[in-house]
Order: C-alpha cells, then structure tokens, then sequence
C-alpha cells in the first residue's frame, strides 16, 4: 500500500514540528517535505510533488491562498496534481471562500483535533473535499444566501468544467429519489457532522454511513458532500 506523501508549508516551527510529529505516528503517512515561506514552498512542491499539500494561510511572504492559486494554476502546459488542505486561525467568510476559489481542496482550523486531521488527510487524498465543522456554517450559509457563487467556486476548485444539465435540474430533484434515511444522513451531512458523528447519531455503522453517503452523491450528482450540502439546500431536500 503507497503511504499519503505530504508536504507542510507552516511559517511557526513549532506548529509545523508538532504536526510533522503528529502525521509521522501513523504508517500511511510520509512527511516528504516543509517549508517556511510560500517560495520556498512552491519550489518544493515542484520538486517534489507530494500528494497532499498543507498549507498554513498565513505566510510570511505570501497568503496560502495567494500559494494555492499558483499551485493549481497550469505553467508551461504542467499543473501540480498536489491537493491543498489549508490550515489555518482564520474562520471568516471572506478567507473560507477565497481559499475554495482559488483551487483549495480542504480547509481546516489550526485547533483541529487530531483525529480529525487524519480524517481530513484521508478524504482529501481520496479526491473529496473536508471542511472544518467549525466553519461549515460559512461554507452553508453562502450556500443558502447565493449558492451559484458557491458552486461555481467549488467547481473551479476542482478545475472541472461545470454541466449545466446537472446546473439547471437541480430544483427539480425530488425527496421521493433518496431514502428516508438518506434524507436523514444527508441533513447530518448538511450540519458538517462526519461519518463518526453521522453513526452515533442515527446508531449505525460507520460502513453503513459510506454506503448511504455514495448513493446520496449519486442521487445528487455530486462530487462530494459540501456539493451535495449546496444542492439539497438548493433544492429545498433538507432545511
């Protein structure tokens, strides 16, 4: 089994030590690289090419937002395929919205619990995006309040060209198409409760909860679960 590669880009030592620290306790995990500032950031990530990137918003010489645009940006025909999970003090709207524009896969809050960070590690490298429970009523609130913009800014952030098929039926998606106890998980989903948190509220296995959380994404034509939180709130599927 190929280990997670991660690279950490975190201008505060200890910070940076204490998370190296952390992720290097687990076996699937292998800290390939750090950096203090956003260039010596950048040139790394072109060396090395880790699998996940995380990123402190805070640089001393450019934001990690600023960072992540470059990384996801195409120079000389190349793009890095190196997620971003950024990590980071800031919970205000503008900072969690920009940073989704501008390519991040993932954001996190500095005071994350450790578990949590694995988790957030793990999704992200599976291709999905994790988001701070701490700061998914930013995310859902944009999305109640114009979840065109939130759309289009996780669309872009994932560089996919967006369907507008999928984009204009999305009010006609119906509640009979999921299960009563899909509606149930994806309400849970829309709260920003994860899997763990989904099981021990409904009494249900942690399995269980993957199995209803893929059909719901295929239901809603969803990517992931902060696409499927804006399209069930779009649609009127849970309040």
């Amino acid at each position: 089994m190929s280990k997670i590669r991660i690279a950490l880009i975190e201008d505060h030592d200890l910070t940076r030590v204490g998370i190296r620290t952390a992720l290097q306790q687990k076996d699937e995990i292998e800290v390939v690289g750090e950096a203090a500032n956003a260039a010596d950031g950048l040139k790394m990530l072109k060396m090395l090419q880790p699998d996940i990137a995380i990123v402190d918003i805070g640089l001393p010489d450019k934001d990690g937002i600023e960072l992540t645009r470059e990384v996801k940006s195409t120079t000389n025909g190349q793009q890095l395929l190196t997620k971003v999970l950024i990590l980071t003090l800031r919970d205000n709207k503008e900072a969690v919205l920009a940073a989704f524009a501008a390519g991040a896969d993932s954001y996190c809050m500095k005071d994350i619990k450790f578990d949590n960070l694995l988790e957030a590690v793990r999704v992200t490298y599976n291709g999905n995006a994790w988001i701070d429970p701490a700061i998914a009523r930013i995310v859902l609130q944009q999305a109640q309040q114009n979840p065109q913009k939130l759309e289009s800014a996780l669309v872009d952030s994932k560089t996919i060209a967006p369907n507008p098929d999928s984009f204009e039926n999305l009010e006609e998606i119906q509640p009979y198409t999921l299960t009563e106890r899909e509606l149930e998980v994806l309400q849970l989903i829309v709260e920003g409760c994860s899997n763990a948190v989904i099981a021990e509220r409904l009494y249900i296995t942690v399995g269980t909860v993957k199995t209803h959380v893929r059909n719901i994404l295929n239901k809603l034509c969803a990517d992931d679960r902060t696409q499927a939180a804006v399209r069930a709130l779009r649609s009127g599927l849970v309040g």
